[in-house]
């Protein structure tokens, strides 16, 4: 072996060692964390807000920084807290951009990320400060290639007028995310217009409003103060929900519209959401509902809430109506027949919806009970008085004999097809209601359709 050989392989060798103690001996002996005053003073400077840094650290393999305990504190307008909380940061660096004195970070890992969005009643969001030099001079980091979010939370709020908070609107936990070309300085900018990410989101658990969701899967788009999540699958009270729901965070008050189709929800879980609504009423629902409000800064955000529907419920009770009970009774009917043993229940219930001014109102209610079937219109109020303004046209299903009839057509009853039917109102609320019969046929016309059954 010649001497210039052996030359060669024992500069290899050591080069060799040389890489790997840079590798793995490197980060113990540049201590990057001496540099953690100067970045907070930095990132103070660029957002306007207090950061917290726990400690920093640097590896070689890949050319990464990792920041431990990192946090932003809410400005002064906002109570005491943080925007953003995280346990730790991994950044990948773009290793040529630093030799042209440039940061480019190619990915960024976030565990445990904490999101606490509050909107104040005059417009501005916590994580925005109009104020701050980021507007003037941008951040050196430019859009992220990659961002990864593990065990995430995010909870969103509005300030009441008086500065004080108020009730959370919007929460999710165990997030986990996939995020393409983030960015940073294009969301906490008010007056960026730019796409600022997108990709997939999941969740373990989510809360809008009353509504809870869980195992949620969704592609999620940030675009110049909106948020979109499409394709979303979920799981919804033992039932699925399909759709998408959008945010606009652009105005004083946050907006909102979603268009979900619905199938196999519990009725009784769902109502039991709601502040009265336990025991209300049970079975399963299926259909299509569209919503949407501006997320008021009040004590009910949501009341403001409006939007049309169809649902289908089948095979369930309303126990405080005992529907094919009260309507035979208005007839007379002294032997309820098939009501009688489950005097609440109903086979079938199919009716369009309408949300506003805190109502719901049907134009057509087709229920096909137990003895009874039911085509009416009407409306519930959702503002705590649960107020009901019902009427309709009541069939009995089966024929009675001579007698029986006889008395119901003298109690307003008529007789179609051998079957009575009766006009019928319901007034009061849902836990005392009201029954009375109809006043004539300008009462149940609107209620009439033609025999399909």
């Amino acid at each position: 072996m010649s001497t210039r050989y052996k030359t060669g392989l024992i500069v290899a060798g050591i080069a060799t060692l040389l890489l790997l103690a840079i590798i793995f001996i490197g980060p113990f002996l540049i201590n990057v964390d001496r540099y953690r005053p100067r970045l907070i003073s930095y990132l103070q400077e660029k957002t306007g807000k207090q950061v917290e840094i726990g400690r920093i650290g640097f590896t070689f393999f890949p050319l990464s920084l990792h920041v431990d305990n990192f946090g932003v504190k809410n400005p002064p307008i906002f109570p005491p807290g943080y925007i953003v909380q995280v346990e730790r940061i991994d950044a990948e660096l773009g290793v040529s951009a630093l030799v042209h004195r440039k940061l480019v970070i190619k990915s960024l890992l976030l565990e445990g990320l904490v999101l606490n969005l509050t909107s104040d009643p005059d417009g501005p969001w916590n994580f925005e400060n109009p104020q701050s030099k980021v507007f003037q001079t941008p951040l050196l980091v430019g859009p992220i290639s990659r961002v990864r979010v593990t065990h995430g939370q995010l909870i969103a709020s509005n300030l009441l007028p008086s500065d004080a908070a108020g009730p959370v609107f919007f929460e999710a936990r165990d997030i986990s995310a996939d995020l393409e070309q983030v960015n940073l300085a294009g969301i906490v900018n008010p007056s960026s217009s730019s796409m600022d990410g997108q990709g997939t989101v999941k969740t373990g658990l989510l809360h809008f409003g009353a509504v809870e969701m869980s195992d949620l899967d969704s592609k999620l788009r940030l675009e110049a103060r909106h948020v979109f999540f499409t394709d979303v699958k979920a799981e919804m009270y033992a039932g699925k929900a399909a759709g998408e729901l959008a945010f606009d965070l652009s105005g004083k008050n946050v907006k909102f519209a979603t268009n979900a189709k619905l199938s196999g929800i519990n009725m009784g879980r769902l109502l039991a959401a709601f502040p009265g609504g336990g025991g209300q009423m049970t079975g399963k629902m299926e259909g299509d509902v569209k919503l949407a409000a501006e997320i008021e800064h009040t004590l009910r955000p949501l009341s403001g809430m409006h939007g049309t529907g169809h649902v289908t419920v089948r095979n369930g009770q309303v126990p405080s109506l005992k529907l094919n009970a009260n309507l035979m009774k208005l007839a007379h009917f002294n032997d309820l027949g098939p009501a009688k043993n489950d005097p609440s229940s109903f086979n079938l219930i199919t009716t369009d919806l309408e949300l506003s001014d805190r109502r719901i109102s049907s134009r057509v209610i087709d229920i096909d009970g137990y003895g009874v079937d039911m085509d009416g219109s009407g409306s519930v109020s959702v503002s705590g008085s649960n107020e009901l303004n019902y009427r309709g046209l009541a069939e009995i299903t089966t024929k009675e004999g001579f007698f029986t009839n006889t008395v119901a057509r003298f109690s307003g009853a008529s007789l179609v097809n051998g079957k009575l039917q009766f006009p019928f109102r319901i007034g009061g609320t849902i836990d005392n209601p009201v029954f009375s019969k109809g006043k004539g046929d300008k009462d149940v016309d609107s209620a009439k359709k033609p025999q399909t059954k």
